[in-house]
């Protein structure tokens, strides 16, 4: 699934191809909105909201998307649209066409009440209001639960996905397993995670090593069975969560101890 970087980028893409010019073309290709038609409207702005994205048009309108696992957004100079049967959304203008493809959720709602698709997010990593005291007190909430959990829990804070779920908690030495009221310092654990989303959000190569070769972009994620790149220990991976929704975490069982080392 697309991270808070990916979508914050996408959302920058689609602001600058979008934003301040009129509609030409409206295609939604989902059956609940095949019937509207956005054309001779401003597009305001597109912005993220952690994973969701934004696209703001006149009238008190706005289109939210969500990438889920597969959804895509590309950017082309208009002509004839290619077909494709995972394309849900177009969105034109005279200079440039917006692509939407396997978007997990294409809906319309009013501007005003965006709080209804969005206001359930916790502080956004990548957002102007971005609050680390807030996200903290959030994730505190709940002591007992895996901090491997929590991290993704988008109500906690918005943006951190699997993959930099995996990198964080390596980096801070933190089993994936460890319940949150037992994190050491878990203001640094939250603003690491920031600076790292910071960091990637202008490209679309997600580097938490340092290092761009591929192949030695991650620390753990991934790399079950491979030698840790610290420790020469094998990345142990195991599903985290409750199914259906669990997820794969990855872990090095030296430099992430399950319990503290004193």
């Amino acid at each position: 699934m697309p991270e808070g970087d990916i979508v914050w980028l996408t959302a920058q893409r689609l602001h600058r191809a979008l934003a301040g010019r009129t509609l030409t073309g409206s295609d939604f290709r989902v059956p609940r909105l095949a019937t509207t038609d956005l054309r001779g409207r401003e597009v305001r702005e597109a912005l993220a909201r952690g994973k969701h994205l934004l696209i703001r048009v006149e009238g008190d309108l706005t289109v939210h998307t969500h990438l889920r696992m597969d959804g895509s957004w590309r950017i082309r100079r208009p002509g004839r649209v290619p077909p494709d049967h995972r394309l849900r959304l177009v969105l034109a203008n005279t200079e440039w066409q917006a692509l939407g493809y396997s978007l997990g959720v294409v809906e319309l709602v009013r501007t005003s009440g965006e709080d209804r698709v969005v206001g359930h997010l916790g502080p956004d990593l990548l957002g102007p209001d971005w609050d680390p005291a807030e996200a903290v007190r959030l994730l505190r909430e709940r002591p007992e639960r895996a901090i491997g959990e929590a991290l993704l829990d988008q109500t906690r804070l918005a943006g951190i996905g699997n993959l930099y779920k995996a990198e964080v908690l390596f980096l801070r030495g933190v089993h994936p397993w460890r319940p949150t009221g037992d994190v050491p310092d878990l203001e640094e654990l939250v603003e690491l995670a920031r600076r790292i989303l910071d960091t990637n959000r202008a490209r679309y190569s997600q580097i938490t090593t340092g290092a761009d070769q591929r192949g030695r972009e991650h620390w753990v994620y991934g790399r079950a069975g491979r030698p840790c790149r610290r420790c020469g220990t094998l990345i142990e991976r195991a599903g985290q969560g409750p199914g259906p929704y669990d997820r794969i975490t990855f872990w090095c069982p030296r430099c992430q101890p399950a319990a503290p080392v004193l």
